[in-house]
């Protein structure tokens, strides 16, 4: 099928961003249609300076898209999952998911070296509470300091040799989706830092009353990934949905068999509570429902209410 509707995604303006809209872009490309990016700052671009909490968390980074998207100024809003709210906002649905990329973190250091070769007291970059919780578990003897700013601006204050940080910490995804894992010291197992609900995946919001888009949007949505996303995003529903939150999740499909992981921990590495749960991959939020019990009843309530 061809139109000659252009379709106008909306995107945040770093190269990342940008790539990834592209991408989406491509897809559509693919099926015939005409499309533009129009790029939209969003509250977390322009403040670079406050760590994402004090930002205030939900929506930073997607606020304004979705307000342009209500007002049809754009047909749709290209979002790194993780960075978008579990909740939809009124008008508006998560219509499609893109192929998931690793949804790992890595490292990158200075010097070269690994997670366990680093030197006691190293200073590592990072402002998520769900990097640090998990980061002190495995070397409390490391230091996390704040880090903000695209990734191009990360990696270059962690090879400067003056700068503040011995290593840093960032989703494989954004690496190497921009051409830049040569970069990477070391891929962390997902055993050592549970990736955050819905990373390496992009998340595609339009109108619900646009009934032409939805089913467009239903040619380029990759059923597995959504079926995994929509577990761990489920679980992160259920505890609060806090993007966040020191909460990690990660789901798998074999076969028609969804398993997903999931971990909520103290920031001081204190307490940590790990679960698992399977099910029909037909029915995700089941699982993600389950395993967000499950942790409720190993305590993450509690955890969770003296992080937020």
């Amino acid at each position: 099928m061809t139109t000659q509707r252009s379709i106008r995604l909306g995107s945040r303006g770093s190269g990342l961003a940008l790539a990834q809209t592209e991408s989406i872009a491509a897809e559509l490309a693919g099926r015939g249609h005409k499309t533009e990016t129009v790029v939209i700052s969003t509250r977390g671009d322009r403040d670079l300076t406050k760590p994402l909490p004090e930002l205030g968390g939900k929506g930073v980074f997607t606020e304004e898209l979705e307000a342009a998207l209500r007002a049809a100024d754009i047909d749709l809003a290209v979002h790194s999952l993780k960075d978008l709210p579990v909740d939809d906002v009124p008008g508006l649905l998560t219509a499609a998911c893109s192929e998931r990329a690793d949804p790992r973190d890595v490292l990158i250091s200075r010097c070269g070296n690994g997670l366990a070769e680093l030197a006691a007291g190293g200073r590592i970059g990072t402002g998520s509470l769900r990097r640090i919780a998990q980061l002190r578990i495995i070397r409390p003897d490391l230091v996390s300091v704040p880090l903000r700013g695209n990734i191009d601006t990360r990696i270059r204050k962690v090879l400067d040799p003056g700068g503040d940080y011995d290593a840093i910490i960032l989703a494989a995804a954004g690496l190497h989706r921009l051409g830049l894992d040569t970069h990477i010291t070391e891929y962390l197992t997902v055993e050592q830092m549970l990736p955050a609900p819905g990373q390496g995946a992009i998340g595609i919001q339009c109108r619900v009353d646009d009934e032409w888009m939805k089913s467009e949007l239903k040619t380029i949505n990759h059923n597995p990934t959504r079926a995994a996303v929509t577990a761990e995003r489920t679980f992160l529903s259920a505890l609060g949905g806090g993007c966040q939150l020191p909460l990690g999740a990660l789901a798998t499909i074999d076969g028609d068999a969804l398993t997903c992981h999931g971990l909520v921990a103290a920031t001081d590495g204190e307490r940590i509570v790990r679960v698992r749960a399977s099910g029909d991959a037909a029915t995700p939020e089941a699982v993600g429902t389950e395993l967000a019990q499950q942790a409720i009843d190993a305590g993450a309530d509690e955890i969770i209410r003296e992080a937020s």
